[in-house]
């Protein structure tokens, strides 16, 4: 892809000092994805959305709901989440949801303009019985005309090809961090088990929704090996790609993480939109915290997908009227079926 940026905006160039970034085609080194981390803030943000625009309806956004299905007990330590057993959150564990009230929320959803509906269950890995029972809730998801996602650990084999015949249209794993940081904030979980994972998901032919979570303590090279994991992903970088600013719960370990600066959060949009032209990046957790402004930014940098609706897990989200209103202000489209 060539940038045209000079050309538009007239303006003489510096003599570029970065290393030079590969095509979109081409693997994603750590190094050239630090360098577009290292631009000028608006020269990164010109590039992101000449990408966007030349991949997406400019001024569309999807909108998506999460709902927990199955919620905390979860035997991970992941330092991040409320829902591990390890700390002492608050949250209490419950049952899977049962199949009419899974059904009802996503007519809620489907009411309120989504067009995504995600079930998270907090599983290090689901049995048997539990893949079959939230076949039952993709079958309900899809058939009131909504995509549907689904978020339940490591899947063993056969789980995804049971998904994929119910419906299933996304299953969301998350890498959360680059691999050298990994260690500091996982120790029930390999790497290489997330990875395994997303294997069997593109094996079952299902689509492949994963991110990461920025504000966990990583510098911003350990933030552009995250994005290089996510580019660099066999066969292809994710359809869907949730860029999640750190949620600070108390009890978990990360309950006093300085705050990361939302430029850097901005940049980290920037840059998996560059890197993943063709993805959905969806703003996910977090973004209760954000400033209408910052927000705006983001969609700037071409975030074009939000989670939408009350709870996003098991912590607060904008509402929907307070969402519709951004939107209007900005003069942002939803994306419709």
């Amino acid at each position: 892809m060539q940038d045209t940026a000079e050309q538009t905006i007239h303006l003489i160039p510096r003599a570029p000092t970065a290393p030079t970034v590969p095509a979109t085609a081409e693997r994603w080194s750590v190094d050239a994805i630090e360098a577009l981390f290292d631009l000028p803030f608006a020269d990164l943000m010109h590039r992101a959305q000449t990408v966007h625009r030349e991949h997406h309806v400019a001024n569309e956004v999807e909108l998506a709901t999460l709902l927990s299905v199955k919620t905390g007990g979860c035997p991970e330590d992941c330092a991040y989440c409320p829902q591990s057993v390890h700390f002492d959150t608050g949250v209490q564990a419950g049952k899977l949801m049962a199949v009419d009230a899974v059904r009802e929320a996503a007519q809620r959803a489907k009411a309120a303009g989504a067009t995504r509906f995600c079930m998270g269950a907090a599983w290090r890995a689901p049995k048997d019985r539990d893949v079959e029972a939230v076949a039952e809730l993709v079958r309900a998801v899809k058939a009131e005309g909504l995509e549907a996602c689904a978020t339940l650990g490591m899947l063993a084999e056969g789980h995804a090809e049971q998904l994929r015949d119910a419906g299933l249209d996304y299953y969301n794993h998350n890498l959360d961090s680059d691999p050298g940081f990994y260690g500091d904030i996982i120790s029930t979980r390999d790497y290489q088990d997330r990875l395994d994972t997303l294997a069997r998901v593109r094996g079952a032919g299902v689509k492949v929704c994963c991110g990461g979570i920025v504000g966990l303590g990583e510098s911003r090279r350990q933030r552009a090996g995250l994005v290089a994991q996510l580019a660099n992903l066999e066969p292809s970088y994710p359809e869907s790609v949730p860029i999640n600013h750190l949620v600070k719960v108390a009890g978990t370990p990360l309950a006093d993480e300085p705050d990361l600066d939302p430029f850097e959060f901005v940049r980290t949009i920037a840059v998996a939109r560059i890197t993943m032209p063709r993805a959905k990046v969806r703003l996910s957790a977090g973004r209760q915290q954000m400033s209408e402004a910052v927000q705006a930014l983001c969609f700037l940098a071409g975030a074009n997908s939000i989670f939408y609706g009350d709870k996003l897990l098991t912590t607060g989200n904008p509402d929907v009227v307070a969402d519709q209103a951004l939107l209007d202000k900005l003069g942002l489209t939803t994306r419709r079926g």
